[in-house]
């Protein structure tokens, strides 16, 4: 990953591949941020691709992954759900053993970071 030095990802599948960077991005920003070092700005494709950081020849892409990084802060909200979804909601985070608000920041996350 071009614009954090040290940070790497992979997998056998661009789907591997692109899970495993976007933990690897947050666990670099993470420790970044807890040795209250600032983040560096991101560059765009196009500034990859033009300073020869991304070589398409050899069958390399990019992609841009979200950062999302926890503030330590929970933050009450009021959503509305239709009443079925809902009751599914909060049996499947019972049967993982999560509160409701845990499971749906859950989900968040993972539909965020492009996870399946």
């Amino acid at each position: 990953m071009p614009d954090l030095p040290g940070c790497h990802g992979g997998g056998a599948s661009p789907e591997e591949a692109i899970a495993d960077a976007t933990s690897a991005v947050r666990e670099w920003a993470e420790a970044r941020l807890a040795k209250h070092l600032p983040l560096p700005g991101s560059s765009t494709v196009a500034e990859l691709l033009k300073q020869g950081e991304i070589d398409s020849a050899s069958g390399e892409s990019a992609v841009m992954i979200p950062v999302l990084i926890d503030s330590g802060r929970p933050v009450r909200a009021n959503l509305s759900l239709d009443a079925g979804l809902l009751a599914a909601i909060d049996e499947e985070a019972g049967r993982r053993g999560l509160t409701r608000s845990a499971f749906i920041a859950s989900a968040a996350r993972e539909k965020i970071e492009g996870h399946r």
